[in-house]
């Protein structure tokens, strides 16, 4: 028991945000419920993206209903890759990334083949609820699938790396990337065996990495080098985060953005309860960083004002 006392207070002493306190002390004091489904219903938060002109993948269509499953490949004609997902999903359940198909055979981002029976069952699950928060019944969203940008082709295996920018108050106060692995299936999950890179809210460069918790220096599949990434169009990365608190309303926020070969920068999407993973990622407690906002950042300012004072203004 005492050594558990001294273990809970070495994390406090170092800045670690608990899970507890991440609920009653952050969110629910700046996070208001009645905002929650701004971000938890996936097609709402596009739309609401789109009208202030905040990048995100193309949305191709949605299915509602189960009569509508069987014209999927209507919806999809003229689309070389397409990404299925629930709106009110989390955690990437139940997201399905499709690179090729030719109407009977579908090959997903992690590398199985899929008949038109699989892929049509999959949709049904969605619209079941199999995937989404508390099981209710659920849209499933039809998307352009990410062309993801060359850096990054060492550093990911098969699926989109993407960079989580936790937002306070407005700020960037800490950011990590996600980067898939053969043990992922794809997907830049932590909990799937992702790797969780931290990234110097400044730079964008490497800060330290993670993998099942534990310190990597290189990519389990790749062999990259993990200290030599770097995410351009990092200001603009910061934007997308900062933008999201403006067009939210949510006071801690987790933005998930991704790097398009052509259109750059975009948002995924946007989590009103963000892991605290982030803090192992990059070696250091989230409290600390909320703190310093709390006391010494200023108000008033625009997304491209506060982040330019993030960028300026140290850690």
């Amino acid at each position: 028991m005492f050594k558990w006392v001294k273990t809970a207070r070495a994390l406090k002493e170092c800045g670690v945000l608990g899970m507890n306190d991440r609920n009653y002390s952050v969110i629910a004091k700046y996070n208001k419920r009645s905002l929650y489904t701004l971000v938890d219903d996936k097609v709402k938060t596009k739309r609401l993206a789109n009208s202030i002109h905040i990048n995100t993948p193309k949305m191709i269509g949605i299915i509602e209903y189960q009569y509508q499953v069987k014209n999927i490949l209507d919806i999809v004609k003229g689309y070389e890759t397409f990404v299925i997902k629930p709106a009110h999903g989390s955690g990437g359940k139940g997201v399905l990334v499709i690179k090729k198909y030719d109407g009977e055979k579908f090959y997903s981002a992690s590398g199985d083949v899929l008949s038109y029976k699989d892929v049509y069952q999959h949709i049904s699950n969605t619209l079941s609820g199999l995937f989404s928060l508390g099981g209710k019944y659920d849209v499933a969203l039809i998307e352009e699938a990410v062309n993801f940008s060359d850096v990054f082709k060492n550093f990911s295996y098969h699926g989109v790396p993407d960079v989580r920018v936790i937002v306070y108050k407005g700020f960037p106060a800490m950011v990590m990337m996600r980067l898939a692995t053969k043990e992922s299936g794809g997907r830049a999950n932590l909990h799937q065996g992702a790797v969780g890179v931290g990234l110097d809210v400044q730079t964008g460069k490497t800060l330290n990495a993670v993998m099942h918790n534990k310190p990597v220096l290189v990519h389990p599949d790749t062999g990259a080098n993990l200290m030599d990434l770097k995410v351009p169009f990092w200001r603009e990365h910061l934007i997308i985060g900062a933008l999201a608190y403006d067009m939210t309303g949510l006071g801690y926020l987790g933005a998930d953005i991704v790097l398009d070969k052509n259109r750059g920068p975009m948002m995924l999407e946007i989590n009103a309860r963000p892991g605290l993973a982030i803090q192992i990622a990059n070696g250091r407690g989230l409290r600390h960083r909320l703190e310093e906002i709390d006391k010494k950042f200023p108000t008033g300012l625009s997304a491209e004002e506060r982040v330019d004072f993030v960028l300026n203004n140290g850690k």
